[in-house]
This record gives structure tokens, sequence and C-alpha cells, in this order.
């Protein structure tokens, strides 16, 4: 009788494993939401900016004021928005680990984890960030503010809110945020 509960387990225990493994896959699409705004260098608003948004996963081409689908990626999303009488505004938006990922860590072990990095479910990139013609500004999801654009910042110089990355972690006024 011992026997059988064994064998009737082994396969209910590796369906729930392999249900775990790829923790974020579940959570997240391999795509977000990302909402681009465009402004010229005294902050007004240009709606309809041709932009175009890439990473090693794909392209998309949208205009700013809206939200907009991007592919998920461990790597940083570039975006270029240009406008008539304007030079080019370009965001540099770094892919982050979401708790999909950290998930994976903790239940899912090393095979569900490599599943969500290699379809990118596992990263996410701000929602939404404002972009300035003549500029060449960087974009942090840990800078995140519900109901606000991330707040870029030129490469070179100190992130807003005296940021500092650590291994694992980013520190900001108020302590950690990992």
């Amino acid at each position: 009788m011992k026997s059988i509960g064994i064998l009737l387990g082994v396969p209910l225990l590796s369906a729930g494993m392999l249900g775990i493994a790829g923790c974020a896959s579940v959570i997240n699409d391999v795509t977000q939401t990302l909402r681009v705004d465009a402004v010229t260098s005294t902050g007004q608003s240009i709606e309809g900016a041709a932009c175009v948004a890439f990473n090693d996963r794909g392209m998309a081409a949208f205009q700013s004021g809206g939200a907009h689908l991007v592919r998920r990626s461990a790597s940083s999303l570039h975006v270029t928005c240009t406008h008539p009488g304007q030079p080019p505004a370009l965001g540099i938006a770094t892919s982050r680990g979401n708790a999909g990922l950290a998930g994976n860590l903790v239940i899912g072990g090393l095979v569900g984890a490599a599943v969500d990095h290699s379809r990118g479910t596992a990263y996410t990139y701000p929602e939404w960030i404002r972009v300035e013609f003549g500029k060449a500004l960087l974009f942090d999801r840990h800078l995140e503010k519900a109901g606000r654009p991330v707040v870029g910042y030129a490469a070179g110089t100190d992130p807003p809110m005296n940021i500092s990355t650590t291994p694992g972690c980013m520190y900001q006024v108020g302590g950690p945020r990992c």
C-alpha cells in the first residue's frame, strides 16, 4: 500500500515542481506596458512624437503621449523620439529583476530562474518615462513612484535621491530597495 502512495506521489510532486519552475513566466507576460512622454527643454509636452524602443528582443514603434507594449529583457531598453524642429530625445530604461525572479530563486530554483531569464519575464522596465528633446537620459525602475514618470538623469551624473548600488540592492534615502 505504501508503494502505491509513493508511485502516485512522485508524478504529483513532479507536476507541482514543474508548475513552480518559471514562476515569473506565470506571473508576467513577455511584454510590459511602457508609457513614453516627450517634452521640450522648457518642459512643454509634445504628444505624437515618433518614438522607437528597442532591446535585444525586438523593436516597437509608437507615438509619445501614450502607453505601448515593449518586449521584456535583461538588457536595457533604448528609446528614441523625434519631432520636427526638435533634436532627438534619447532614453535608456534599465532592466531590473522583478518579484517573479526573486520567487524563482527562493521556490523554483535555478531551473525556473533560467527559464524566466531566457524568456525575459523575470525583468521589468520603468512603467512611465519622460524623455527630453536634446538630451540623453537614464531611467531606473528603482526611482519609480506611483502615478508619476520616473525621473531621468544624465549619464555620468549621480542618480536623483542619493541612490547608490550594492550587490543585489539599491539603497536610497529612507532605506534599501531590493
